[in-house]
């Protein structure tokens, strides 16, 4: 069974940069499409980024795209999202998620395991 492990969530204000990292442990993720969702109060889980098995290919959510960047080290078993010129809404919780396949998607229900997420907040 993976754990993942989400770290590197804080608040910070508009336009500062954080990075996340998701740690996993149990089993080696080579071989898992890796993402990430975020989940803002009163509101429904939603899609961030999405990186398959080796790292060659990654999908955003459009209003991410330009300021995050998902990426995997595949030796270290961890997967980052580095996120740059953050916006208030931006604020969630971050979850890191796996996929029993080589690549994944955006709709959450495809996943397979997950994180317990962190904080992520972004003042005006």
């Amino acid at each position: 069974q993976v754990q993942l492990v989400e770290t590197g969530g804080g608040l910070v204000q508009a336009g500062a940069s954080l990075r996340l990292t998701c740690a996993a442990s149990g089993r080696t993720l080579s071989s898992y499409a890796m993402g990430w969702f975020r989940q803002a109060p009163g509101k429904d889980r939603e899609f961030v980024a999405v990186i398959n098995w080796s790292g060659s290919s990654t999908y955003y959510l459009d209003s991410v795209k330009g300021r995050f960047t998902i990426s995997r080290d595949n030796a270290k078993n961890t997967v980052y999202l580095q996120m740059n010129s953050l916006k208030p809404e931006d604020t969630a919780v971050y979850y890191c998620a796996g996929r029993s396949k080589l690549y994944g998607g955006t709709y959450y229900g495809d996943y397979d395991f997950w994180g317990q997420g962190i904080q992520v907040t972004v003042s005006s």
